[in-house]
């Protein structure tokens, strides 16, 4: 297997795992694979992109498609030109959170279909990785395909006065730069706004807690209400409260409840994934929601909430998808609504932490990653562990597995590319989730490397 080629994306360093050449190989076989004719392309600004859009664009128009160039982009506006002119097939060119020296592809077929590994991507591994030399067939085209003033107006049916709120806004140097003035105004304090494919601020991953210094000390420096940071290609969003306190992401699917099933009083289902805290569900129960719990990755989370036609849904690691967005992820709608219920409360005189202690109700570990090799086996003697203890808890059995008890749970999932199995847990006590992570991570002792 190529090291490129990951479950929902290719993605890897550039120069050596990906170059000109695998691109333009990737490129050529993307039409034979998916049956398409046509294909949306836009890329962040890393230092590769040029290069990348390059090769790939000559692939493509080597096997006879056409190629429509949005130029630099979010990877959410791809989603959405993807749905809205319904392409068959579009790709962002993007590493998304990675550090600079890094480079991928992420794929939508029709109707914003998720495109990895399972529906695609291992046929195009084959492929890429076959001695098939490429013939040049009808050449196709490359059109400029700029549609930035339609998805800013999209994006501003979502926005309302912030004038009374003061907001600190981290762009990472990533491409949240191309519409964040135009979305929040000019009043905001803004840092890391220019675009800089060499993410000089800081790496452009939000979860990662020295990336969030700079964000958390403008805020409490400024007696700001709320701070905003997005990821790299701004599919991804995470906010800090007044107190310069991060936001666990899976605590926003909660307070987003306010928009969807207070103010517009919809009815329906939510999704998000084996990670999340318990106290969303509880929390949005007042609402009268009917929560879908399912795997990590935009590729099973959209897909889902599509399947059973959820409202919206979210993810622990800031992904936020929506029906009104083709059942698909967009950082700046997540932010709107999250600015527009944080004003709101504001104006009842709760700040934003008063409003997240409420959905708060749990001690919580973090994910932790355990270096084992044998992940199977040491999942198995967890679960048999508390199977023979206690028969009263309900029982998630995918990515790994979760189970619920009545005043604790946890998750425990592997790696799909490292010898990690990722653990995290949650109790309404800090001295419960003590004495339950004790007895797991005793025995996951006995198989760390």
């Amino acid at each position: 297997m190529m090291k490129a080629f990951k479950a929902y994306d290719i993605r890897g360093l550039w120069g050596t795992e990906l170059n000109a050449d695998i691109a333009y190989r990737i490129g050529y076989f993307i039409p034979e694979v998916f049956d398409v004719k046509k294909v949306l392309i836009g890329r962040d600004i890393r230092l590769s992109s040029n290069e990348f859009f390059n090769a790939l664009a000559n692939g493509i128009t080597d096997a006879g498609a056409d190629i429509y160039d949005a130029g630099l982009t979010t990877t959410p506006m791809v989603y959405w030109g993807t749905g809205k002119y319904d392409f068959e097939f579009s790709i962002m060119i993007t590493a998304s959170h990675n550090s600079s020296g890094y480079n991928g592809l992420k794929f939508s077929g029709k109707d914003v279909l998720p495109i990895g590994y399972d529906n695609g991507l291992n046929i195009l591994e084959r492929l890429v990785e076959s001695d098939r030399t490429p013939t040049i067939r009808m050449k196709g085209k490359v059109a400029e395909f700029d549609f930035k003033d339609d998805y800013l107006r999209f994006l501003q049916n979502y926005k309302k006065d912030y004038s009374t709120l003061k907001i600190a806004v981290d762009c990472s140097n990533g491409m949240s730069s191309i519409f964040a003035r135009e979305i929040f105004g000019d009043e905001p304090l803004y840092l890391n706004e220019q675009m800089n494919g060499k993410f000089p601020g800081h790496e452009p991953n939000p979860l990662n807690p020295e990336n969030q210094n700079q964000i958390k000390k403008c805020v409490t420096d400024n007696s700001c209400d709320v701070g905003v940071i997005f990821d790299g290609d701004a599919d991804r969003v995470m906010f800090i409260d007044e107190n310069g306190k991060f936001i666990s992401p899976d605590l926003i699917i909660a307070l987003l409840g306010h928009y969807f099933f207070e103010e517009r009083s919809e009815k329906g289902k939510v999704v998000h994934d084996i990670r999340t805290s318990k106290a969303v569900g509880e929390y949005l129960v007042r609402f009268g929601v009917e929560i879908d719990i399912w795997k990590v990755g935009r590729a099973f989370g959209a897909t889902k909430l599509k399947d059973v036609d959820g409202i919206y849904g979210g993810e622990l690691a800031g992904h936020y998808y929506f029906r009104d967005f083709y059942y698909s992820d967009c950082a700046f709608m997540a932010a709107e609504l999250v600015l527009n219920i944080v004003k709101d409360f504001n104006h009842q005189g709760k700040t934003f932490s008063n409003v997240i202690s409420e959905i708060s109700t749990y001690a919580n570990t973090g994910e932790v990653n355990f270096v084992i090799e044998n992940k199977q086996e040491a999942m198995d003697t967890v679960l048999n562990f508390f199977k023979d203890q206690n028969d009263d808890f309900k029982f998630f059995d995918f990515d790994g597995f979760r189970l619920e008890f009545e005043d604790w749970w946890f998750n425990i999932r592997p790696s799909n590319t490292e010898p990690y199995l990722r653990f995290l847990a949650e109790a309404k006590n800090e001295k419960l989730l003590k004495e339950k992570t004790d007895i797991i991570y005793g025995i996951l002792k006995k198989y760390t490397s």
